[in-house]
């Protein structure tokens, strides 16, 4: 903003008095900029999930599956290693930022979730959790229904925090962010008690009548704007591709077959929701296209890997089991790869992922 003083014919005591003046009219004018600058779109974000949007609450719990360690974060803020599964920013960040945030809010379990802070929102994703409580019994990580118990305390906290007015006006205006399924999925595929007792597609039905339940109790709390992510294209991740890949370089069929099935009842589902609750705004933000787009035509997007991950051997490990400060064979730049390490995309993978589905982002928050 500019600021244009015109003073015609102005005597010599006058314009003293107006350069006097002119430092006041400075100020105002930066006070007036400042007060244009572009708030957020929402008064807070909620996000509930695993490891794509987890941004450090396994670090305050006893679990294997952490991040906090290099070479995690490396690419990140000041880079450290904040028990994000990536070299930099998740989706969970990128999303924040589209919205007018810094980011992702913190995670619930940080000591930084209180206070004013609770006003931005709270992150209460975990690292491995998934919609089928068992899943996360593997790795000792918390579960989306306790996810939901957390949020239940937070509301609290809220109240005390804003007032219950305003607190409810938090809640129902905020934008709630849930990612889910790719564990499930994991457990579904090394797990013989499921694979030998379930068919894929009537595991995934459990999982959407559990994600249908999960929304249920979101809108009774007051949620009225959800965005929900897709199922990925489980055959592309490069741990799929090693272990069920028949030695092939390609995505596994199977496994991304049973992730478009369940993806096609996934948006019955929303569709469904959406009809069922008039004042509920709720998308899917669909990862599984460009994730498979990036997967397999990375050049095309300006990526050189998609095969081999960033990190470790960028074939066969899982989270932090081979990505670590040890780790031979981690490359030092990470734009150019689709995965980070075995299961995770890189933070450039992720602002792509993102981009895509902006639009369906704004459709929430008008």
């Amino acid at each position: 903003m500019q600021l244009q003083i015109f003073v015609p014919h102005c005597r010599p005591m006058a314009m003293r008095r107006l350069l006097l003046l002119l430092p006041v009219f400075l100020v105002l004018a930066g006070q007036m900029e400042h007060c244009g600058e572009a708030r957020p779109q929402v008064p807070a974000l909620m996000v509930f999930g695993d490891s794509l949007v987890d941004v450090g609450n396994n670090d305050y719990i006893l679990t294997v599956a952490k991040a906090n360690a290099p070479p995690y974060g490396r690419d990140f803020k000041d880079h450290v290693a904040t028990g994000r599964f990536s070299n930099g920013k998740l989706l969970s960040d990128i999303i924040g930022e589209k919205v007018g945030f810094n980011g992702s809010p913190p995670a619930y379990l940080d000591p930084q979730a209180s206070g004013k802070n609770l006003l931005l929102g709270a992150n209460f994703a975990s690292a491995g959790a998934g919609y089928y409580d068992p899943t996360t019994f593997i790795l000792h990580v918390i579960s989306l229904s306790q996810q939901l118990e957390n949020f239940k305390d937070y509301t609290a906290k809220l109240e005390v925090e804003a007032g219950s007015r305003q607190a409810q006006s938090i809640i129902s205006n905020s934008l709630y962010i849930i990612s889910a399924g790719s564990a499930d999925f994991a457990n579904y595929y090394i797990n013989p008690l499921l694979f030998t007792t379930r068919t894929a597609d009537q595991f995934s039905d459990l999982l959407i009548g559990i994600f249908n339940n999960t929304v249920t109790q979101l809108y009774g709390t007051g949620a009225r704007r959800i965005g929900v992510f897709s199922l990925p294209p489980l055959g592309c991740f490069p741990l799929a591709i090693t272990v069920f890949g028949l030695g092939s370089n390609k995505c596994v069929p199977r496994l991304n077959n049973d992730s478009e099935r369940y993806n096609m009842k996934f948006n019955a589902v929303v569709a469904s929701l959406s009809k069922q609750h008039s004042d509920l705004k709720i998308v899917i933000l669909d990862i599984n296209k460009p994730l498979y787009s990036l997967s397999t035509s990375p050049e095309a997007q300006g990526f050189s890997k998609a095969r081999r991950a960033c990190c470790g051997t960028g074939l066969l490990e899982f989270g932090v089991f081979l990505c670590n400060t040890n780790s031979i064979g981690t490359f030092s730049n990470a734009t150019t790869y689709v995965f980070w390490d075995s299961v995770h995309p890189s933070e450039a993978a992720n602002e792509v992922i993102v981009d895509s589905f902006t639009n369906d982002i704004n459709q929430l928050v008008i």
